[in-house]
């Protein structure tokens, strides 16, 4: 594939795409500059057409779901957003192709296989891809990603929680265990299929924990905050789900390894973050909440802390659809392009 060509007519194909996430990449990838949606497949809805499945894409959008070999060939690069395990073998075929793979999923987001298959139940069966492959979280790994043929996109909860604590865990500055992070979350978060907690009776008005400390996102945090430590880094994770469509609000308590000056540490946030397009470290006094950041690929994140229990409270925005999914995953697709990294996705949240 030779890039300069790829970046005059770059072909995006999205296998898996009539699932929330799926969609959501299509919604956004339409108004990308520089690309062109040449195919989607789909299990579930093969030969139908997009718009009669999602009908905010009627008289704008004329795709037909085809099969996945149709999307590996008519494509450059390829968004395989599929449920978690069912990656590998389509991710060989995109590289065997030298094509460019960004995994959705949580298939290529760990490099240690013993960690992915106690949370996972599955063993990695191409060990080797996962050699080659880049965890996509772009404040941590922008240069590994530029050029990169095969891309784990971080989970939701990850990104939200990660980005907060990236400047503290890198700067050696709390405690690596001990750490808390109360998250609620929209119900998207649990994709397009229906459960039990999902139905509108049990999640409207009201808010439940779930999957406490015993979420599969807290081994990926876990794994990707220890690369950059020089030791273990521990989580207490607990999810909850909120009655919204989408949104993540992470609240993290950390426990500084020296009494902190917060109008210090918050010059060392924004400056930490001061080249990053979309992280925002909210003014001392402010806190980050979902509406800030909703429809957009931005992560608000406000500093607090509690002098007389010497703890650092974190709060974490973004929305889980975007920056927590389809956006960061093209964010991750400008950089391994060399296109501009904000293309498609510089639109500002709504005010209400």
């Amino acid at each position: 594939m030779d890039l300069k060509e790829v970046i005059q007519t770059l072909k995006v194909g999205i296998i898996g795409g009539t699932g929330y996430v799926g969609a959501e990449l299509i919604r956004l990838l339409s108004c990308h500059k520089k690309i062109e949606i040449s195919a989607i497949s789909s299990v579930s809805f093969s030969g139908k057409k997009l718009s009669d499945i999602y009908q905010n894409f009627y008289n704008l959008n004329n795709l037909v779901c085809e099969n996945e070999e149709d999307v590996l060939e008519k494509s450059d690069i390829i968004f395989l957003a599929l449920p978690n395990g069912l990656s590998e073998e389509l991710a060989e075929k995109i590289l065997k192709r030298n094509k460019i793979c960004i995994d959705m999923g949580a298939d290529f987001r760990f490099k240690n296989g013993l960690t992915y298959k106690k949370w996972y139940g599955k063993d990695f069966s191409l060990p080797e891809l996962h050699e080659k492959s880049v965890y996509g979280l772009p404040e941590l790994n922008r240069e590994k990603i530029k050029g990169a043929k095969i891309i784990g996109n971080p989970g939701c909860y990850a990104t939200s929680i990660e980005l907060a604590l990236l400047p503290l865990i890198s700067k050696n500055l709390i405690e690596e265990t001990g750490i808390i992070s109360d998250s609620k979350s929209g119900v998207t978060g649990s994709g397009k299929s229906l459960s039990e907690s999902s139905h509108f009776t049990n999640c409207n008005e009201s808010l439940s924990a779930y999957k406490i400390a015993n979420h599969r996102h807290t081994p990926e945090i876990e794994e990707t905050l220890g690369s950059i430590s020089s030791k273990d880094v521990k989580l207490t994770f607990v999810p909850h789900l909120l009655p919204i469509n989408r949104g993540i609000l992470s609240t993290i308590y950390t426990t500084p390894k020296e009494k902190i000056n917060l109008t210090e540490l918050h010059k060392e946030y924004s400056n930490f973050y001061k080249n990053e397009p979309f992280v925002n470290v909210l003014p001392l006094g402010g806190t980050a909440k979902i509406n800030n950041v909703r429809l957009s690929n931005y992560c608000q994140i406000s500093l607090h802390y509690d002098a007389e229990n010497n703890k650092l409270i974190l709060v974490s925005c973004i929305d889980n659809m975007i920056k927590g999914s389809a956006g960061q995953g093209i964010q991750n697709m400008n950089l391994a392009l060399g296109f501009n990294e904000k293309e498609g996705l510089d639109f500002i949240p709504p005010a209400f």
